[in-house]
């Protein structure tokens, strides 16, 4: 078999450290741990490497980091990019700060200019520094929201965004022609120092991000007379979010911030959480828990790398702490940002707002009722990134906001990546705005319901590890594409849109036809009723996604609704 050769190949070669096959003989007798770590090489995806810490061709290690870091040298020195340099950031998960060093001086071996923050930063101020320095790239080294066993690479270019095409591509196709590790160059930190390519960064971007966010604030006023009146929890979820979170909350004015004690210090074993995601409700349990002992209006979770946000608001009517998902963290943002643009006369007719082809369909109708054009775009925000540039390039809109379901959104064009950070200070800053007109958040909420229509999603995942898992979500995958279903639940089915290859089928008629739509692996179906639901597999965890949007009649109509629709997806997996 060909993953136990590779093993094998480990053990013997003279390229691993002694230290690494010590680690592989411990799972000499664990034959499914030896497929999994070796059935195929970690990719080299659309954004970089994410993959369980541990030996293997198949893990985040020392091996796999330094091929993609070869790979993306021998890319920047043919783009002549050496003097321009590299920003460097990373995590607290384990293993974050030996990679980034290890970036750094694989790039330096190769003539060029790194920039590593001397501690650990949130990712939406890697975005800004690439940019900020005017750097050819950048590199983060998080695993995002993952499990604690996970660990990442993600890669920047120039613009401050994730790597897009083609540029993406032909940075795989770099790291794909490294066929051994001795291919990999390296030179130690005091030779990086002495060339001047190895160069530590910190306050000075934090003090340029933190009067960047600043100027986004739109009632800084109103934080300075009432910010004493709003009480918050924070919580990190032991990552990196505390250092900016609280500087940018204290700076504008708001006093009464309350971090939760047992989740404010890094510590990539995330002891308190299973699972480190604003996305779980289960995550929230400590900072809910002090929420009700200090009677907060809001509760506020980053993830790990502070890309993403979650939040609780207090409803003042039945004393209870309500769950916002990332729909309705983007509508509230959306809705704040627009409504006080406009009333300050700071709307721009060339105004834009990006989302994702899973978000929202409120966001439609905030955005006609503004006058705000909206465009659409595949998930991730990379995508977003690249409408973003398409605006620059063609000098036609100026983005507003960005933003997708999965608990991240981006404010302006300056950082071209989530941003749980700006994130936090705009929710605390319309809470503010909010409560001095006798609201919670959770009534704006309500008011937007009433104005634009009950709208609901849902999303739903199957998380498949290893070869096996990887195999069943292929499956799956291959089982809906070639048999689309006419109805979901009780809905019919009115379109079928394959963005694999273009593929829309009419499912009333069984009329097939392709249209030029952007290639990714995603399956989506129109429904009745304006209803519609949307399958892929994640592109950095080992799951595969189901997200599903109604329109109620109501608040209760809506929830009964998609509930039935959900169930409906569920049937589907089986």
């Amino acid at each position: 078999m060909e993953y136990l050769e590779k093993y094998n190949e480990w053990l013997n070669s003279n390229e691993i450290d002694e230290e690494t096959k010590e680690e592989l003989r411990k799972i000499k007798d664990n034959e499914q741990e030896i497929k999994d770590s070796f059935y195929k090489n970690l990719e080299f995806g659309t954004a970089g490497l994410r993959g369980i810490v541990g030996p293997g061709t198949n893990r985040m290690n020392k091996y796999t980091v330094g091929k993609a870091t070869q790979g993306l040298a021998n890319y920047i020195i043919k783009n002549n990019g050496q003097e321009r340099g590299v920003a460097i950031a990373y995590d607290s998960r384990n293993m974050s700060e030996e990679f980034s060093k290890l970036a750094c001086l694989i790039l330096n071996a190769n003539g060029i200019k790194t920039y590593r923050f001397e501690s650990l930063r949130p990712t939406p101020e890697l975005s800004f520094a690439v940019r900020n320095l005017n750097c050819i790239s950048g590199i983060v080294i998080t695993a995002s929201h993952n499990p604690p066993k996970y660990n990442g690479y993600k890669v920047y270019w120039e613009d401050g965004a994730q790597i897009s095409y083609p540029v993406d591509e032909e940075i795989t196709k770099e790291v794909n022609e490294i066929k051994s590790y001795s291919q990999i160059k390296q030179i130690t930190e005091e030779e990086g120092i002495k060339k001047g390519l190895y160069n530590i960064i910190g306050k000075e971007i934090d003090d340029k991000y933190i009067n960047y966010l600043k100027n986004i604030s739109l009632n800084p006023e109103v934080i300075k007379e009432k910010g004493n009146s709003i009480k918050i929890v924070y919580t990190p979820l032991h990552g990196t979010g505390k250092r900016l979170a609280m500087r940018i909350l204290e700076e504008l004015g708001f006093s009464n911030v309350y971090v939760v004690k047992e989740q404010e210090e890094p510590d990539g074993n995330f002891p308190t959480v299973a699972y480190p995601n604003p996305e779980d409700p289960a995550s929230f349990d400590l900072a809910l828990k002090l929420a009700k002992k200090i009677d907060a209006d809001i509760v506020i979770a980053n993830d790990p790398d502070a890309d993403r946000i979650g939040m609780h608001v207090k409803d003042n009517k039945t004393n209870e702490y309500i769950l916002f998902n990332g729909n309705m963290i983007g509508l509230t943002i959306a809705d704040y940002l627009i409504n006080q643009k406009r009333e300050k006369g700071l709307l721009e007719k060339n105004t834009a707002l990006i989302k994702t082809i899973v978000s929202s369909n409120m966001t439609d109708k905030i955005c006609k009722e503004n006058n705000v054009a909206l465009f659409e775009v595949l998930t991730g925000f990379k995508n977003i990134a690249a409408k973003i540039k398409e605006f620059e390039e063609k000098d036609t809109y100026k983005c507003i906001m960005g933003y997708e379901e999965s608990y991240g959104c981006l404010i302006g064009d300056e950082v071209r990546d989530k941003d749980g950070i700006v994130a936090l200070m705009l929710l605390a800053e319309a809470a503010t705005f909010y409560k001095e007109k006798g609201l919670t958040l959770w009534d704006n909420m309500i008011k937007l319901y009433e104005q634009y229509g009950y709208y609901k999603e849902n999303q739903v995942s199957i998380v498949l590890e290893g070869a096996d898992g990887a195999e069943k979500i292929k499956n799956m995958m291959e089982k809906i594409r070639t048999n689309p279903p006419k109805s979901i639940d009780k809905y019919n089915v009115l379109k079928f849109r394959d963005y694999s290859d273009g593929t829309i089928i009419d499912m009333k008629t069984g009329k097939k036809y392709h249209q030029d739509l952007p290639k990714s692996n995603v399956l989506y179906f129109e429904l009745e009723n304006d209803f519609w639901c949307c399958v892929r597999p994640s592109g950095t965890e080992p799951k595969i996604k189901f997200y599903m949007g109604v329109k109620g009649a109501n608040l209760e109509d809506a929830n009964n609704l998609v509930k039935e629709l959900t169930d409906g997806m569920k049937d589907l997996m089986s």
